[in-house]
């Protein structure tokens, strides 16, 4: 990894932000819009282009969802329940939290309550690689905000099928369909809607640069959770710091592929030579060595700061996905922390576990974009919804008011709309 002295923050960030790759909009466009006037006969041409596979039926039948079953291990199942459940447990006691208000103004009633959307899409990244994480992160504060028709959508591998523990994982969470399809086309279906599969009102989810520029473009028509791109890591940490925990942390995300952006953030010049020769040597011994390798070198860097507010400052920037702080007073150091996706705080709360089992949701912004939001959660599926009461006697006691502020703006019909009702 690059080890760079930082003379100037804001300098230092806004030259190593990765740039953010061509979206391939040409061909993203022409899968939307064949999808969009050929509906099921347009997805099955993708999945034969891409997954290699030929699909006869979209949706997964109730005898495939069981047999799914006696392919994962009980110790899998296990897994993924408890999972569930550690996760449920944070978003139910979110949801606890919107309790519906009604508001009296001089006899104006306003009522505001927290209802949920009735439909959302959950697309779930899979083809070579399996992901029940995903589906566990998305389908679960979907259903505990009240969510009617949840639905999954997957890419199926070459035999024209889903990954057991996938099926599994949305089945248990409380899935209402499960369709075999992703990429572009499965985005495309979602929010047009074809003859097997209905349109659902937003669209969640991680997936790839081709699946994030769909979502990017049918976010006119169609909600969206965000444009979450390639994995990313940060660290603070200073002298009290294990070399060797920091180098694991910084593998365990960049592994997940050639693009991500993990780093260290550091005081300490020492730390930053043992880290970056730990790094070395483990890389050579472990699975998936050469794309974390790959993406270590490229994408990656250790920074040596001046200060401590240096460090905390270029955190803030930089916005990182998962952001570690193992310091003397990690706590401190966290409750300066305004922008990060997630904030884990302490030695042994590596953001690898997080990803899994903590109770958190991995489904996370990148790309700067934890300045203005945080993970995935139940305050996604849910709207506030907005009634109003008014009287005629309500009304006369803030025309005058009103005509003042309808007269600046040049609305005069918005002053008569009331005052017809006053006479």
């Amino acid at each position: 990894m690059r080890i760079i002295k930082v003379t100037n923050v804001e300098q230092f960030a806004s030259k190593i932000l990765p740039k953010q790759p061509q979206n391939n909009k040409a061909i993203v466009e022409s899968i939307l819009k064949d999808v969009r006037k050929n509906g099921d006969v347009a997805i099955r041409k993708y999945e034969k282009k891409f997954s290699k596979s030929n699909i006869s039926s979209l949706r997964l039948t109730q005898s495939e969802i069981k047999n799914a079953y006696s392919k994962i291990s009980k110790t899998e199942l296990g897994a993924l329940r408890l999972a569930k459940t550690r996760l449920g447990k944070t978003e139910s006691i979110v949801k606890s939290l919107l309790k519906n208000k009604i508001i009296n103004q001089d006899g104006i009633k306003i009522s505001k309550k927290f209802i949920a959307i009735q439909s959302v899409g959950c697309y779930i990244p899979g083809g070579l690689a399996k992901y029940p994480s995903s589906v566990i992160m998305s389908v679960v504060p979907a259903k505990i905000a009240g969510v009617k028709r949840i639905v999954v959508v997957s890419p199926p591998n070459s035999d024209g099928k889903i990954d057991p523990l996938t099926i599994v994982s949305a089945d248990i969470c409380g899935a209402s369909e499960i369709y075999k399809t992703g990429g572009v086309q499965s985005i495309a279906a979602l929010s047009f809607g074809t003859k097997s599969i209905s349109k659902v009102d937003k669209i969640v989810g991680p997936g790839g640069a081709f699946v994030t520029a769909a979502k990017s473009m049918i976010s006119d028509k169609t909600g969206i959770d965000m444009l979450a791109g390639p994995t990313e890591l940060g660290i603070i940490a200073d002298n009290s710091a294990n070399p060797k925990f920091i180098a694991l942390d910084l593998i365990s995300q960049a592994e997940h592929s050639n693009d991500t952006f993990c780093y260290l953030i550091t005081t300490s010049e020492n730390l930053a030579k043992s880290v970056n020769k730990t790094v070395s040597e483990l890389i050579p011994t472990i699975q998936r060595g050469k794309i974390a390798q790959y993406s270590l070198k490229n994408n990656g860097f250790i920074a040596i700061c001046k200060t401590d507010s240096d460090m905390i400052k270029l955190a803030n920037i930089l916005a990182p996905e998962h952001l570690q702080i193992m310091t003397k007073n990690p706590e401190s150091v966290a409750s300066k922390i305004t922008s990060s996706g997630l904030v884990l705080i302490g030695n042994n709360t590596p953001s690898s576990a997080s990803d899994y089992i903590l109770g958190s949701n991995h489904i996370l912004p990148t790309n700067g974009f934890g300045k203005i939001r945080g993970s995935l959660s139940v305050l996604d599926f849910i709207k506030v919804n907005t009634e109003i009461i008014s009287s005629k006697k309500s009304l006369s006691k803030v025309s005058k008011y009103l005509k003042v502020l309808t007269d600046a703006e040049g609305l005069t019909n918005h002053y008569e709309a009331v005052r017809g009702r006053l006479n």
